[in-house]
């Protein structure tokens, strides 16, 4: 891996350090959703035009829940969320192991992997999606 890979792992790493910062500043909402409001943003507007869900609804308030711990709540906001936290927690020390290493530490083929998580992450983002919609 040249100094170009390294770099960006580095920038990545710091980024998701970040966004892990963002969301242990936020206090999770009890509703289970809307804590992304509280960095001034908007309400959800597919919840708002249709009076459901949409399929992210909770992701913010899933991170949040992960960083203070609490798993089964960020698990109930958002299933694909918490998989994506922990999928983002794993990284961090990964990219500076491969840093370190100078190759990416045990990924051959970082793009079938790549694929395979989003693949997951949308499938089980559209089945509690579903779930929520006919509960």
């Amino acid at each position: 891996m040249g100094r170009a890979g390294k770099m960006l792992l580095g920038f990545w790493s710091l980024f998701l350090l970040l966004g892990f910062a963002v969301a242990l500043s936020l206090e999770p909402d009890p509703r289970g959703f809307g804590t992304h409001q509280r960095l001034g943003l908007p309400p959800c507007s597919f919840r708002t035009l249709f009076n459901v869900p949409c399929p992210s609804c909770g992701m913010t308030t899933s991170f949040s829940n992960f960083m203070r711990g609490r798993i089964i709540e960020a698990a109930r906001a958002n299933l694909a969320g918490l998989l994506l936290a922990v999928a983002c927690a794993v990284q961090i020390p990964w990219c500076w192991l491969s840093i370190y290493s100078g190759r990416l530490w045990w990924v051959s083929r970082p793009d079938v992997g790549l694929i395979c998580l989003l693949l997951m992450l949308c499938a089980v983002s559209a089945l509690q999606w579903v779930t929520r919609l006919i509960v």
